[in-house]
C-alpha cells in the first residue's frame, strides 16, 4: 500500500512541465529513481509530432536519454544523487539538473530546433543523521544552577527540509535523569539541542554521567543515529564568555590574498585571571571551510585561508565558539554568514559543437553545397561563470564568411546563451571549398575580458552522375589451364563527376557458380583468373562487373563480362574403377566374355578418343574398342591356374597423347571337376584292435584330399558298409573312427568298413576306402590276416565282413549239448548233425574263399599260438625266409613281395580262388588289367615309391569300388593288392623281410 501511494506521488511529481522564472521547460523528478524512468515527453508537452522528426540529447549525459522519435527523456543506468551534484551543496535552495535536445525535421530537411529545459531534483531520505563523533563530551560546572543550559554538538544530514533533523531524544538512567534535561533551540532554521541542568551536581560525590542522545530525521520512515553524551562535571568557574552579538554578517570579494582580514568576533567573561581568558575557535564548519577561513584563537578575527572563487562557493555559513582558560571552562557561540563578492576574473567562454545530425570532427564541419541558405552548421554556446555585468557577453561571427548566428532558444539567463552557426549565402564548391569561421565573445566587465574560437567548414561536392562502361557487353575467348592471376581482359568506366566523387573502384557481382574464380583490380579495371580453369568443369562463364564513385551517396554502373573457355588436351583417359576383378567359371570355351571396362575422357574432340590395348600381351586376352569388353583367348582350368593379373593401357588421341592404365584380375572360378582322393589308409592294410579296447576309442583316421576349393573341397566322411553291428562310428567332419560299444567275443575276427569320402560340390563327387579292423588280442599269424584283408578286397561291397562268421554255430553247439541233458534219445541225433556240420565246413575251408560266402572259422578266425612256415628256395636258390612272428600290440609292416603259387608247385601255403563266380561278384578280370580269370595266377606285389600317392579309383560300380593308400607306422599289410600285375605259371614265391 505504501509502495502505491509512493508511486502515486512520484508521478504526480514526475511531469509537471511549467515555465519557471527563467522561460525554459521544467520538469521534476526524486533522486534514485531506476533506469528507463520517464521524465517527460518533449513531443507531447511542446506539440510536435512523433514521426518524421529526430530527437537528439545535446546536455544532460550521463543522467539523461532521449528516445530518437518520440522525444521521450529517460533516467539511465546511472542514478541521479543529489547529494553530489555540484550545483546542489546549498542545503535550503532547489537543486536543478540542465539538459538540450535538438529536434530535426527529418521530412523538410530543415536546420535543427534547440530545446532547452531544466529537471528539478526531489530530496528523498536516502541518508542518516550522523554526529562528529560516536562519543560527544560537554564539561558543566559543579556550581552551574538549574536551568542553565549548554550546547550539544549537532548531527548534520546530507538530506535538506523535512528529510533533515528534525528532533533530538536524551535517554538517561534514573540517577542523571534527576539532573539533566534535554531543549531545542532554533536559529535560522536550525535545531540546536541543549543541555539544561534539573538538579544540583556535586563534583565529589560524582565528576561524569553518561547519556545516550539520538538524531531523528523527517524522512518516512525516519532514519536515526545515537551518540554517546559524556557529560564532565567540572570546579566551580561562575562567568561563561558572552558575544557581543548573537551573529555576524560580512562580505569578502573572491580572489582576495591569503591572511585578508574578513572580520572579527568578540566575546567578553567577567571573571578574573584564567577564567576571564578568551580562546575562539570554528565549529563544526563543514567542507570547505576550514580550507578557505581561518581564526586567531585570540583576537576572534577570521581570514582568508585559502584562494576563494565565488563560482565554486559563494557564501561561508559556521559557528565560532568562545571559550575561557579556567579549570571548568565555559563557552557561548555565536553564528557566522559571509559572502563572496564577484570580480570579473573570467572571460567568456565559446564553445562550438555539432547539433542534430550535423557532426564535428577535430574541429572541421562538413556541409553539401547544394544545402539550402539557412542551413545550421553548429551550435555554438557562450557562457561567463561570472555575474552581474561581469557576465553579460556579446558574441559576433568575425570577418567575410557566409555564416551568421542566431539564438537557438528562449533562454533569458545573462551568463549563459546559444547560437546557431548557419549559413547566410548558397555555398559553392566549385568557386570556394572551405571557410574558417571565428566567433568572438566579449562581456560587459570593466575591464572587458573577451574570447574566441573557430570552426573550419568544409563544402562538399554533390555527386549526380555515374559511372559508364563502354561497351556494356564484353566478350573474350580464354585458353583452360591457365596460370593463376593470369589476365583475361580489361573493363574501363567514365564518371563525369570530378574529385572523389569520379574516382573509380571496380568489383566483380559473382553467383555462386562464379565465386572466387575471378578478380578484379579495384583501380585499373583489368579482370585476372584466380585459379586454373578447367574446361571440362565449365565452357562458359558470365558475370557482372561495377564501377562506382566514391561520392557519398554513390553511384554506380554495371556491364556484363563473358568468358568462354578453349580445350587443351589436359586430362588423362579415367577408367572408371582404380581396378577390376571379374570372376570366370573354369572350362569356358575361348573368345568367351570375361568382364568390361569403361574408360572415360573429359576432353573434347579428338582429345577424346580412347584406343585400349592388353599390357603385357601374352595372347589369353584380347579387349574389344568402343565396348571395353575383355574377351578370353584360351579355356580356364582352375587347377591349373587360378588367377590372371594384367594391366589395360588406354590412350587418348591428343598431341602429345595421354594415357592411363587399370589392373585388371580375373579369378577362374572353381567347378566340381575332381574327386576326393583318400590318402590313408590304405585299402590292403589292416589295424589290430584289442578286444578289451574301450568304447569311444580312436581305431583309425581315414584322410583325403580334393583339389578343387570352396564347398567342392569340403569333405563328408561316412560308412556307408560292414558295419552291421554298429560297433564303429565315424566322425563326418574329421574321418576320425571310434569305437561306440563294448566288442564281445562274436566280434572277433577281421571287420572291413567301406567308408564314404563326399565333397559338398553340386553335384557331388566322392571316393570309396576300406578300413580293415582285426580284433584280437595278438597277431600271432600274419599272413593268415594278410590274407584275410586279400580276400576282403574281391569280396562285394555290399557283403559284410564283420568278425568270427562261426559264433552263431558255436552257440548251436552250446544248445546241443544243453539238449543233450535233457535226454538221452537225442544225443545221437546231435552228434550226427554235429560231424555233418563240421565236415561240411571243412569242405568249404579247403575249396578257398568263394565271393558272398562267409569264411570257416580256420580262416577267419585267428589262430591261437604262432606257426612257423618254412619257405622254399627262390628263383636264384636262396631258401625263403619265413614271415616274421610279432608281439602283442606291434604291428607288422606287409611291404614285401609275395607272391601266391595257385598250381600246386613247390610246399608253399595254397589259397584256391574260384574259377566261377556266383552272381555279383566284382569282376576282378577287368579291374585289374585281365580280360579274363586264369586257372592260374600270380600276385607280384609293386611296392610305389615313398612320394608316389595311391588315386582313389572313382565311378566304379557299387560292388567293385575301391581305392588305396598309403600305409602307415601303425598299420600292417603292404600297397601289393593296390596295383596287380598278374602273371601266369609262376612256379615260386618269396617273401622279402
Amino acid at each position: 500500500m505504501a509502495f502505491s501511494v509512493g508511486l502515486f506521488l512520484l508521478w504526480a511529481l514526475l511531469v509537471d512541465s511549467i515555465n519557471g522564472t527563467l522561460g525554459g521547460i521544467l520538469y521534476r523528478v526524486r533522486e534514485e529513481q531506476p533506469p528507463s524512468t520517464l521524465i517527460g515527453s518533449l513531443a507531447a508537452d511542446q506539440g510536435l509530432p512523433d514521426t518524421g522528426h529526430l530527437y537528439k540529447l545535446e546536455v544532460g549525459a550521463p543522467y539523461l536519454r532521449v528516445d530518437g522519435k518520440t522525444g521521450e527523456i529517460f533516467t539511465t543506468e546511472i542514478p541521479i544523487d543529489r547529494e553530489t551534484l555540484k550545483d546542489c551543496r546549498i542545503k535550503g535552495k532547489p537543486c536543478f539538473l540542465e539538459f538540450e535536445v535538438s529536434v530535426t525535421d527529418l521530412i523538410q530537411n530543415q536546420s535543427p530546433r534547440l530545446i532547452e529545459g531544466r529537471i528539478e531534483v526531489l530530496d528523498i531520505n536516502d541518508n542518516t543523521p550522523q554526529f562528529p563523533s560516536p562519543v560527544l563530551t560537554l564539561s558543566v560546572q559543579e556550581n552551574a544552577h538549574m536551568g542553565a543550559t549548554f550546547s550539544i554538538p549537532q548531527a548534520t544530514d546530507k538530506d535538506t527540509e523535512r528529510n533533515g533533523v528534525v528532533k533530538y531524544d536524551l535517554n538517561a538512567g534514573p540517577e542523571a535523569s534527576a539532573l539533566f534535561g534535554l531543549q531545542m533551540a532554533n536559529d535560522r532554521g536550525e535545531k540546536l539541542p541543549q543541555l539544561i541542568v534539573l538538579g544540583n551536581l556535586d563534583r565529589e560525590l560524582k565528576d561524569s554521567y553518561d547519556l545516550t542522545i539520538k538524531a531523528v530525521d523527517g524522512g518516512t520512515p525516519p532514519r536515526y543515529s545515537s551518540a554517546l553524551l559524556r557529560v564532565v562535571i567540572t570546579d566551580a568557574n561562575d562567568n561563561a564568555p558572552q558575544f557581543e552579538k548573537s551573529s555576524y554578517e560580512a562580505e569578502v570579494s573572491e580572489n582576495s590574498p591569503v591572511g585578508h582580514s574578513v572580520l572579527q568576533v568578540k566575546a567578553n567573561d567577567s571573571d578574573l585571571g584564567a577564567n576571564g581568558e578568551i580562546e575562539y575557535t570554528i565549529h563544526q564548519a563543514s567542507d570547505p571551510v576550514p580550507k578557505l577561513l581561518q581564526i586567531d584563537h585570540s583576537t576572534g578575527i577570521i581570514s582568508v585561508r585559502g584562494p576563494l572563487d565565488r563560482e565554486e562557493i559563494s557564501s561561508l555559513k559556521f559557528h565560532v565558539i568562545a571559550r575561557d582558560k579556567g579549570p571548568s571552562p565555559k563557552s557561548s557561540t555565536a553564528y557566522v554568514s559571509i559572502e563572496v563578492t564577484d570580480q570579473n576574473d573570467n572571460a567568456p567562454a565559446v564553445e562550438i559543437r555539432g547539433i542534430g545530425l550535423r557532426t564535428h570532427s577535430d574541429g572541421v564541419a562538413n556541409i553539401s553545397e547544394d544545402m539550402p541558405v539557412g542551413t545550421a552548421v553548429a551550435l555554438v554556446q557562450v557562457s561567463d561563470k561570472d555575474e552581474g555585468e561581469n557576465a553579460m557577453v556579446t558574441c559576433v561571427v568575425a570577418g567575410d564568411v557566409p555564416f551568421q548566428l542566431r539564438p537557438a532558444g528562449d533562454s533569458s539567463i545573462d551568463n549563459k546563451k546559444k547560437y546557431f552557426l548557419q549559413t547566410t549565402t548558397p555555398l559553392d564548391y566549385e568557386r570556394v571549398r572551405d571557410y574558417r569561421v571565428e566567433i568572438v565573445a566579449v562581456d560587459s566587465g570593466n575591464p572587458a575580458l573577451s574570447s574566441t574560437n573557430s570552426l573550419k567548414v568544409q563544402v562538399t561536392d554533390t555527386n549526380d552522375n555515374s559511372p559508364i562502361f563502354s561497351p556494356p557487353l564484353f566478350e573474350v575467348e580464354f585458353a583452360e589451364e591457365n596460370q593463376p592471376g593470369e589476365k583475361v581482359l580489361d573493363v574501363v568506366a567514365q564518371d563525369a563527376d570530378s574529385g572523389t566523387n569520379a574516382e573509380l573502384v571496380y568489383s566483380i557481382i559473382a553467383d555462386s557458380s562464379t565465386r572466387g574464380l575471378f578478380e578484379i583490380d579495384p583501380n585499373s579495371g583489368e579482370v585476372r583468373a584466380r585459379s586454373p580453369l578447367d574446361r571440362e568443369h565449365k565452357e562458359r562463364y558470365e558475370f557482372r562487373v561495377t564501377a562506382a564513385d566514391k561520392g557519398v551517396p554513390s553511384h554506380r554502373g554495371t556491364a556484363t563480362v563473358v568468358i568462354k573457355v578453349l580445350d587443351r588436351n589436359d586430362n588423362d583417359p579415367k577408367f572408371m574403377l582404380s581396378s577390376y576383378s571379374f570372376s570366370v567359371q573354369e572350362n569356358m570355351p575361348p573368345l568367351s566374355p570375361v568382364g568390361m571396362v569403361t574408360v572415360l575422357d573429359m576432353d573434347k574432340g579428338e582429345n577424346a578418343q580412347v584406343q585400349l590395348s592388353v599390357e603385357p600381351d601374352v595372347g589369353k586376352f584380347v579387349v574389344q574398342n568402343g565396348t571395353g569388353t575383355i574377351l578370353s583367348s584360351i579355356s580356364f582350368d582352375r587347377e591349373k591356374e587360378s588367377s590372371y593379373t594384367f594391366r589395360l593401357k588406354a590412350v587418348d588421341g591428343g598431341e602429345p597423347p595421354r594415357s592411363s592404365y587399370v589392373g585388371v584380375t580375373i579369378n577362374v572360378l572353381d567347378e566340381n571337376d575332381n574327386a576326393p582322393v583318400v590318402t590313408k589308409p590304405s585299402n590292403s592294410s589292416f589295424r589290430r584292435l584289442s578286444p578289451l579296447a574301450a568304447p569311444d576309442s580312436v581305431v583309425e583316421v581315414v584322410e583325403a584330399e580334393d583339389i578343387d576349393s570352396g564347398s567342392n573341397a569340403e569333405l563328408v566322411y561316412s560308412i556307408t558298409g560292414g558295419n552291421p553291428h554298429d560297433l564303429f562310428d565315424i566322425s563326418p567332419s574329421d574321418g576320425e573312427i571310434k569305437l561306440s560299444k563294448e566288442l564281445t567275443r562274436k566280434h572277433g575276427g577281421l571287420h572291413r568298413l567301406v567308408v564314404k569320402v563326399s565333397d559338398r560340390g553340386k553335384p557331388s563327387r566322392h571316393a570309396i576306402a576300406l578300413v580293415h579292423i582285426y580284433v584280437n588280442e595278438t597277431i600271432a599269424n600274419v599272413s593268415l590276416v594278410e590274407a584275410l584283408v586279400g580276400h576282403s578286397l574281391y569280396t562285394p561291397l555290399d557283403t559284410d565282413i564283420a568278425g568270427d562268421p562261426d559264433y552263431g554255430l558255436a552257440t548251436q553247439r552250446s544248445n546241443i549239448v544243453y539238449g543233450s541233458l535233457a535226454g538221452v534219445a537225442g544225443v545221437v541225433t546231435v552228434i550226427i548233425v554235429v560231424v555233418f556240420i563240421r565236415h561240411r565246413l571243412q569242405r568249404e575251408t579247403k575249396s578257398g574263399y568263394q565271393a558272398g560266402k562267409k569264411e570257416t572259422k580256420d580262416l577267419y578266425a585267428p589262430k591261437q599260438g604262432p606257426k612257423s612256415i618254412k619257405g622254399k628256395k627262390g628263383r636264384k636258390g636262396k631258401p625263403a625266409k619265413s614271415p616274421k612272428p610279432l608281439g602283442e600290440e606291434e604291428e607288422v609292416s606287409l611291404q614285401k613281395s609275395l607272391k601266391f603259387n595257385l598250381d600246386g608247385v613247390n610246399d608253399s601255403p595254397r589259397i584256391h580262388l574260384p574259377l566261377t563266380y556266383p552272381p555279383g561278384s566284382p569282376d576282378l578280370g577287368r579291374h585289374y588289367r585281365s580280360n579274363s580269370p586264369l586257372p592260374s595266377i600270380q600276385l607280384q606285389a609293386q611296392s610305389p615309391s615313398a612320394s608316389q600317392k595311391h588315386q582313389a579309383v572313382q565311378e566304379l560300380p557299387a560292388t567293385n569300388t575301391f581305392v588305396g593308400t598309403g600305409g602307415d607306422d601303425n598299420s600292417t599289410g603292404s600297397d601289393q593288392y593296390s596295383d596287380y600285375s598278374y602273371k601266369t605259371n609262376q612256379p615260386k614265391y618269396s617273401t622279402k623281410s
